[in-house]
């Protein structure tokens, strides 16, 4: 209904699991790594919590995404089931053959055991993953808990993951289940957004939807909204759809805080006192239940669906190398808008920014191969980039503009501002500097999606590679590793802690920045003088 209106190609908020929509906070990436940790571990139960709502079964698409090829898996999604039935579920998800209506646990059990030593001596893993695990009776999870001596003379033979809410945590408390309790190898409880994120969340989601525009939820709004969700994700979704449809039914340019406080009244079945307020949101109640019905009907369908995939670059390269700076000049601070920023460092890549487009920036980036990074830092921080970038500056009003760098040395620094080449004083800059930054990176072409623990895949290759000529090394295995293994978890951790990112082996957007900064440039040469990059920004 208002797609159109705010200019959005698709409805931004929808419950339905969507993987194009996935974003990946920290809580998800720690919760990733405890689940992958637990499925390369020597058997035994991993445990993943959290509230309603805040990304349990996101984050397990995410990890049968990640799952090493030589895993069998079975994903048992409604577990308000007997013993009997859940080892028949269990067959079933196999692919075990048993007899249909005279099924024993006694049959099932030894039927399982016979498929997980198959498994085993083909040199694959076992997997069980049940989700709302908290609507195991006792009695099954002792059930549970017994196929896990399942075992050969070296190792168990099946590895379960159960995602549940909170009240799991406390049913695993009983003492008659403190067996099961003491075999849980790993343990995560997922929270919801941290206030500093649902900004990211919001606009990401947005910029998916096709949003080519300014604001539609400002700062002030934001922070309104983080109060009302406490940052968890259904809730925020729900909302923000609300308070864009009242947005729009009262002809707004974008979400207002009586606008948002209304729509969470509406979610919450709270009544309103202000008639204007009942008038605006008396709609949709019949449309949510049918978002729920639908978002229910594809949950089991899109379980298995590949997770943030991304279209790889045609090749495999870096940002370019900063060009020298020369002379200097006094720096002002004349207004330079974001498109004039955006244009320039496009020009130096030598791909093309249309202010005029609906695509974001980064979309337009995307479709001729690069990606964008966003990020804080100081000047040391510059230094270290040592690449042309965007920085988001202050003026003595408060307001704010921005400048492309295109060259710094030392102290000198070269910079577009207004579509004007001028040199001066890196520490002049600094002053009116907010931190932020922007740059343009091109993605590894056999990069899919983040790299966890024991992940597979052609990019590991690329990451060695990396890798080994950061370390020194020069030279590569010259058999594929293919196996993102223990010994390259360590060195990938190594590299994080040297280049002040958190060590947690996960690879990212922000590590494989990283990474192809430190390795050198491969890509596209800018200028390499003042002259040759005023011929790039002025054709």
């Amino acid at each position: 209904m208002y797609r159109e209106y705010f200019g959005l190609r698709e409805t931004p908020f929808s419950i339905a699991p969507d993987p194009h929509y996935f974003y990946i906070s920290e809580a998800h990436r720690e919760a990733l790594a405890h689940l992958m940790y637990g499925i390369n571990s020597d058997g035994g139960f991993v445990l993943l919590t959290g509230e309603v709502g805040t990304g349990k079964t996101t984050v397990c698409r995410c990890l049968i995404e990640q799952m090493p090829e030589d895993c069998e898996v079975a994903f048992i999604l409604n577990p308000k089931l007997s013993s009997v039935e859940l080892l028949a579920s269990i067959c079933d998800e196999f692919g075990i053959a048993y007899p249909e209506g005279r099924e024993t646990v006694k049959d099932l059990v030894a039927r399982i055991y016979d498929f997980l030593l198959r498994t085993n001596e083909s040199g694959k893993k076992a997997v069980l993953i049940i989700e709302e695990a908290q609507n195991l009776d006792v009695e099954v999870l002792e059930q549970i808990r017994l196929l896990t001596n399942l075992e050969t003379s070296k190792r168990k033979l099946l590895q379960i993951i159960m995602l549940g809410q909170p009240e799991l945590q406390k049913t695993l408390k009983k003492p008659e289940l403190s067996q099961l309790s003491q075999r849980i190898t790993a343990r995560y409880h997922i929270g919801p957004l941290a206030k500093h994120e649902l900004s990211a969340y919001v606009n990401h989601r947005l910029s998916v939807a096709g949003l080519g525009r300014g604001e539609l939820f400002p700062p002030s709004v934001i922070n309104k909204l983080y109060h009302l969700t406490k940052g968890v994700p259904r809730l925020v979704n729900v909302i923000c759809d609300r308070a864009l449809l009242g947005a729009y039914t009262q002809g707004e340019q974008a979400v207002n805080k009586c606008t948002l406080v209304t729509a969470a009244n509406e979610v919450y079945g709270r009544t309103s006192k202000d008639p204007r307020k009942k008038k605006i949101y008396a709609w949709s109640a019949a449309a949510l239940l049918m978002m729920l019905a639908v978002a229910g009907t594809l949950h089991y369908v899109q379980i298995m669906r590949p997770l943030l995939r991304i279209r790889p670059a045609v090749a495999s390269s870096t940002p370019p190398a900063l060009p020298v700076a020369e002379n200097k000049e006094a720096v002002d601070t004349k207004s330079s808008s974001r498109d004039g920023a955006y244009d320039s460092l496009f020009r130096v890549w030598q791909i093309t920014y249309d202010p005029g487009d609906s695509h974001t920036a980064c979309e337009q980036a995307e479709k001729q191969g690069l990606r964008c990074y966003q990020g804080k830092g100081d000047i040391d921080t510059l230094r270290q980039i040592n690449t042309p970038l965007i920085l988001k500056q202050i003026d003595p009003e408060g307001k704010d503009y921005y400048l492309t760098v295109t060259a710094l040395r030392g102290d000198s620094v070269t910079y577009a501002i207004n579509n004007e080449i001028r040199s001066g004083d890196i520490n002049e800059i600094l002053q009116r500097w907010s931190g932020d930054y922007e740059l343009l990176w091109r993605l590894p072409r056999d990069y899919i999606n983040v790299l966890m623990p024991y992940g597979r895949g052609l990019f590991v290759d690329w990451l060695d590679s990396r890798l080994a000529s950061i370390e020194g090394r020069g030279e590569v295995r010259s058999v594929p590793r293919r196996v993102y293994d223990d010994e390259m978890v360590k060195r990938v951790r190594a590299f994080q802690l040297a280049t002040g990112l958190k060590p947690d082996g996960i690879v990212g957007p922000a590590t494989i920045v990283q990474l192809i900064l430190k390795a050198g440039s491969e890509g596209p040469e800018p200028a390499q003088t003042k002259e040759r990059t005023e011929s790039v920004l002025h054709p």
